[in-house]
């Protein structure tokens, strides 16, 4: 299968050029009294963790990481309260011996991706073989004992904004304009300025073509005589996870998506994955658009 680029947006090379003035300002987001300035929510070994009250305490690497072993903060890209963002995942509330898995698989290369150049795989599988046991039980526990929150808008509709990527997501082009969606799903910022300070309580929109939802509740709900498996005999009736089996209600439709292409494509491995092969053996990249879209519209 050919990978969308929706799916798998690799930014190309930035052009060279004098690098832009340093932006010094504080920076401030509603609802909390914390500030960061710009440099200090780039930091991968210091999480810009704007709502501290509103989760645990973090284990410090969740919050810290390990520099010297080259561990960036598993909070950083996932997130203080493990909401994560389209270019990695969203981790809070999955099982912690799912989340162990993973990472063993990462460290024993049972799981990459099929676009290689996908940055944000690239850089789990150099954390899982850096990471100590010990540092990847702490986080575990600590993502698994957080409740995923509604965190994706989706729109069924035919047109949608123009986009481009940065950062390993797509980015509404200033302007207005947009175009046919096609066979695709478009996931975008609600408001990017306070995605790009990670503010962990600004989600993203999910746009889907017309009839993407009613399809993937078929799809999912039933199989639709034969195309696939019912997603409710492994993880559950509500799609919330049953064991160590994760939920798949209200995530990330780019996520979910990955997934099930790098398991159609043989690169994702471990145990969980092999259960998996034959739901997603016969899904067509209709069937992918359908499907995400639609668990990413239920309420996690």
């Amino acid at each position: 299968m050919a990978l969308p680029v929706w799916a798998y947006p690799v930014a190309p090379p930035a052009p060279r050029g004098a690098a832009p003035a340093p932006d010094t300002s504080v920076k401030h987001l509603p609802g909390t009294t914390v500030t960061f300035t710009l440099d200090q929510t780039h930091n991968l070994f210091s999480v810009p963790d704007w709502f501290p009250d509103a989760h645990p305490p973090l284990p410090s690497i969740v919050s810290q990481g390990d520099k010297a072993a080259g561990v960036a903060a598993c909070g950083y890209c996932h997130l203080p309260n493990g909401q994560g963002r389209p270019e990695n995942e969203s981790v809070a509330g999955l099982p912690a011996g799912y989340i162990v898995q993973q990472m063993a698989d990462f460290k024993n290369g049972l799981r990459k991706s099929s676009e290689p150049k996908m940055p944000s795989v690239a850089g789990m599988v150099r954390i899982g073989k850096a990471a100590s046991d010990e540092d990847v039980k702490a986080a575990a526990a600590y993502f698994s004992s957080l409740r995923l929150k509604p965190w994706i808008r989706v729109i069924e509709t035919q047109r949608v904004p123009v986009t481009f990527i940065k950062g390993g997501m797509l980015i509404v082009k200033e302007g207005g304009a947009t175009e046919p969606i096609g066979q695709r799903v478009i996931e975008v910022s609600e408001d990017l300025e306070r995605t790009e300070l990670r503010d962990p309580t600004s989600g993203f929109i999910a746009y889907v073509p017309k009839g993407s939802l009613k399809r993937g509740a078929d799809l999912v709900m039933t199989g639709a005589s034969g195309t696939t498996l019912k997603c409710t005999i492994c993880h559950g009736a509500e799609l919330k996870g049953l064991g160590n089996v994760p939920s798949i209600s209200g995530r990330s439709p780019s996520q979910m998506a990955r997934q099930i292409i790098d398991i159609k494509n043989g690169v994702r491995n471990g145990p969980g994955a092999q259960l998996m092969k034959e739901a997603v053996s016969k899904l067509t990249a209709e069937d992918i658009v359908a499907i995400t879209g639609y668990l990413a519209s239920r309420n996690p």
